[in-house]
């Protein structure tokens, strides 16, 4: 009897040893925070699911996508950037994966991050031939501009941003002037999501610049239109996204790869955490409606980490195994 016990307790010593080795390897992790709500939620989903599921010891760090990318390349801190966007700074992300600094992981937004124009669905359900920008400057008539009724409008944003110089460029290269539109300066960002929520709430026309993942394309269902011709990205570099480019050719506007990118010293350690790293998607879709769940309710990242896990058990134990998604469970 004395024997079984004395193995028993072995047995639950090394269990316990074990639990603490598996902790001890993930150890403390930082995790960047970029400062937008789609970053700020993916690092708090990062941070509850490390911690009660992997027995990490999780910080989350403020970043932005210049410094925090500069910093992983060339010291490997912080640990995890959940939603780098690797198309804004490719040569930093490839000096760091080169570097041996970096390792890549998931791509986060499975669907990459959209930009484009966009018209709302009661618009594209009253007329299905506008699936195009040249499908779209067909009909001035039915985007009346705010100043001059006799021309069409597409809203564009703030003077500073690249999708406004891209946005520019592509109203001149399939010529927006001489189908009788004009391009509307928002003049900041509360500019152009009040265009949108102004159209919206009156169920009237609208057309103009926006992206995805945003709360407000979880709030407001909007259809993206199709170029009307496939991406050139030499196009893209000389022309398409340059400012004082004189020629613009008709082009696509290519989704943005957004991935998870992870220090190479965590990733070594980091065990069946970093299995997890590996799995952890979602689409624009899902995001777009937890972020808008989020401004509906003044929530923080943290809430909004929560609440998901909460509400999509479908979608994230698939990214966990079973034992890990019950820790995660009876941790909410």
């Amino acid at each position: 009897m004395k024997a079984l016990l004395a193995s028993t307790v072995l047995a639950a010593g090394l269990m316990a040893m074990g639990g603490a080795a598996s902790a001890a390897e993930c150890g403390n992790v930082t995790i960047a925070s970029m400062n937008w709500q789609s970053a700020e939620v993916a690092a708090n989903l990062d941070k509850v699911i490390l911690e009660s599921g992997y027995g990490c010891t999780a910080e989350i760090v403020t970043g932005d996508t210049v410094p925090t990318l500069t910093s992983m390349a060339e010291k490997g801190e912080p640990d995890i950037a959940p939603e780098a966007w690797v198309s804004l700074q490719p040569e930093l992300v490839k000096r760091g994966l080169e570097g041996g600094k970096v390792v890549a992981a998931a791509k986060i937004l499975s669907d990459g991050a959209i930009q484009g124009w966009w018209i709302p669905n009661y618009i594209a359900d009253a007329h299905p031939d506008i699936k195009t920008i040249p499908d779209l400057f067909k009909h001035p008539e039915l985007f009346p501009a705010p100043e001059d009724k006799t021309k069409g409008a597409v809203f564009n944003g703030p003077q500073g941003w690249g999708g406004t110089v891209v946005t520019t460029q592509l109203f001149k290269a399939n010529g927006g002037d001489k189908a009788n539109f004009t391009l509307v300066d928002t003049g900041s960002a509360a500019g152009l999501d009040g265009s949108i929520a102004k159209a919206y709430e009156g169920k009237q026309p609208w057309v103009g610049y926006y992206w995805a993942p945003t709360s407000l394309l979880g709030k407001y269902e909007m259809v993206k239109l199709g170029f009307g011709v496939d991406y050139d990205a030499a196009e893209w570099k000389r022309c398409t996204s340059v400012a004082d480019c004189a020629d613009p050719k008709p082009n696509a506007w290519p989704a943005d790869d957004v991935q998870t990118l992870v220090s190479k010293t965590f990733a070594d350690r980091a065990g069946p955490a970093m299995d997890y790293l590996n799995k952890r998607a979602w689409t624009n879709d899902t995001v777009n409606k937890l972020i808008a769940w989020m401004s509906d309710n003044q929530a923080t990242g943290e809430d909004g980490a929560k609440h998901f896990l909460k509400e999509n058990e479908d979608l994230w134990t698939k990214w966990v195994s079973p034992d890990v998604a019950e820790k995660i469970k009876a941790s909410l």
